[in-house]
C-alpha cells in the first residue's frame, strides 16, 4: 500500500468539502496513509459569462483534474457525480461511487416560500437546461435566466436582487451548512434530478487496480446501481448540457425503479419513461428507459438540439 495518496479537486468551497469528505474517510480506513489534496482551477470554474451548454459542457470541470492523474501529480480525483461525463474515455475510470445525499432540487428565495408564489415575469436563475425545461412546463409565466458561478457566487447574485429566486442542488447547500437558505425542496415528481445528482464519484486511471481495491470500502452498492442505471440513460441519449434530460433511480425493497425524462428547452414537449428490476440489471434498465423515450419521440428533440445554431 502506498504511504501517500493525493486527491485532485477543484478549489471551490463545495468541491473542497467533497474532497475533504473522501480524505477523512480514507484516513479513517488507512491511518498509516497520508492523504493530501491538490487544489486546481478548471475551465468550468473560470468561464462564468456563458452557459455550460455553450462552452463545452460539464467535462470542463474534470479535464484539469484528469491531467493531474495522467502526469502523476494526483492518484484520484473527486467529483460531483453529475459533473462526470457519461462517456468517460480510457485511460480513466469511474472507480467508486459513494452513498448519495439528498438528490432533490432546492428552491431558494429571499422573498417567496414556493415557486407557485412567484408572480408573472419573476426572474428565476438556474444553470441547468433540465431544470429550466421542467420549470417552463409548470410555470410558463416565469422568466428563466442563466446562473453561473460557484455556490457562494450564485447565492450572492440572489442576495443582490438579480433574481427573485434560484434553483440549486439541495445536496450542495446541505454540505456547506446552508440548508437554512432552502425555502422549499422540490419533489422529484416536479423536478426529476440529473443523473448522479447528490452522489460523489471518484475517478482514477483504469490501470491502478490496487487503488481501485483500496477505494472499494467507501463505495455504496445501492447508489452505484442507481447511478449506473441513470448514467446509462444519459449515455444512450447523448446526455450533455445541451440536452434537457433527467434520470433518477431509487431502490425500495430490493427493486430498482428508474425514471427518465427528455424535454424541449421550452418545456412544451416532455417525454417520460420508467422501468423496474433488480440491482444487477441496472444497465439493462437504463437501456430500456432510453429506448422507450426514443420511441416516444425524444430522438427528434435530440436531433434538433444537435443541429448547428445559426
Amino acid at each position: 500500500m502506498s504511504e501517500r495518496l493525493v486527491i485532485a479537486t477543484r478549489a471551490s468551497r463545495l468541491a473542497l468539502w467533497q474532497a475533504e469528505h473522501v480524505q477523512v474517510r480514507l484516513q479513517a480506513l488507512y491511518p498509516n496513509v497520508q492523504v493530501d489534496l491538490l487544489k486546481l482551477s478548471t475551465r468550468g470554474d473560470e468561464i462564468l459569462d456563458r452557459s455550460l451548454s455553450k462552452v463545452g459542457g460539464k467535462g470542463l470541470f474534470v479535464k484539469e483534474l484528469e491531467l493531474a492523474l495522467l502526469d502523476g501529480r494526483a492518484d484520484l480525483a473527486v467529483h460531483s457525480l453529475k459533473d462526470v461525463p457519461v462517456d468517460l474515455q480510457e485511460p480513466f475510470e469511474l472507480s467508486t461511487i459513494l452513498a448519495r445525499a439528498d438528490c432533490r432540487d432546492a428552491f431558494v428565495s429571499n422573498r417567496y416560500a414556493r415557486i407557485a408564489e412567484l408572480p408573472a415575469g419573476a426572474i428565476v436563475g438556474t444553470s441547468s437546461l433540465r431544470r429550466e425545461a421542467q420549470l417552463r412546463s409548470r410555470f410558463p409565466h416565469l422568466q428563466i435566466e442563466p446562473l453561473r458561478g460557484n455556490l457562494d457566487t450564485r447565492l450572492s447574485k440572489l442576495d443582490n436582487d438579480q433574481y427573485a429566486a434560484i434553483i440549486l442542488a439541495a445536496a450542495g447547500l446541505d454540505r456547506l451548512g446552508l440548508a437554512h437558505r432552502i425555502k422549499h425542496h422540490i419533489d422529484v415528481e416536479d423536478s426529476l434530478p440529473a443523473a448522479g445528482q447528490g452522489a460523489l464519484g471518484i475517478e482514477i486511471l483504469a490501470s491502478r487496480m490496487a487503488l481501485r481495491s483500496l477505494l472499494q470500502p467507501i463505495g455504496c452498492e445501492v447508489t452505484t446501481a442507481c447511478a449506473i442505471a441513470e448514467r446509462t440513460v444519459s449515455k444512450m441519449l447523448g446526455g450533455s448540457c445541451q440536452v434537457p434530460l433527467a434520470a433518477y433511480a431509487r431502490v425500495d425493497d430490493g427493486v430498482l425503479r428508474l425514471r427518465g425524462l427528455v424535454a424541449t428547452p421550452t418545456g412544451r414537449s416532455i417525454y417520460r419513461a420508467e422501468a423496474c428490476g433488480g440491482l444487477g440489471i441496472a444497465v439493462e434498465l437504463g437501456e430500456q428507459v432510453a429506448s422507450e423515450l426514443i420511441s416516444q419521440g425524444a430522438d427528434k428533440i435530440l436531433a434538433a438540439l444537435s443541429e448547428p445554431q445559426a
